[in-house]
């Protein structure tokens, strides 16, 4: 099979809040918007590649029978250059509630989470070295490196 492209579609009752969640802090723009589904992009620059994210209310009539529920139990993960400035952005700056507070883990992550209207955790992230116990269980050459 060959991808055409890849994106999550999150089912939210609030697609007016969600959507002004995304373009308003995470920089995404709207490329369609309807009274039940919004498409948003955000245009990667300097040669990195765009990103898609779709919200979409879940009593619309093309989600089969018995799946028409809000998104629950969904983390969606942002990689970022310095997770330290986005959590001052966010989080003191913005007032943002954190549900997890800035921490750095031993299996390579420097992070926090907050939550998006519809209750998607919002995992903002950028990789630090693992500590030598975990560095073991990296694939050879994908963990971060001092």
């Amino acid at each position: 099979m060959k991808l055409s492209g890849f994106y999550p579609v999150l089912a939210t009752s609030d697609l007016p809040a969600s959507r002004d969640f995304y373009t308003s802090w995470f920089g995404f723009e709207i490329t369609f918007e309807a009274d039940w589904y919004i498409s948003l992009k955000r245009p990667g620059g300097d040669g990195a590649p765009d990103y898609e994210l779709a919200l979409l209310d879940p009593t619309h009539p093309t989600i089969p029978a018995g799946y028409g529920k809000p998104v629950q139990g969904l983390l969606l993960n942002f990689e970022v250059d310095d997770v330290d400035a986005e959590w001052e952005r966010l989080v003191v700056a913005g007032g943002l509630a954190a549900e997890l507070e800035i921490r750095s883990e031993d299996f390579g992550q420097r992070h926090f989470i907050v939550a998006d209207p519809a209750g998607v955790l919002i995992d903002v992230i950028t990789e630090i070295p693992p500590s030598p116990e975990f560095l073991a269980q990296f694939a050879p050459g994908t963990a971060a490196t001092p």
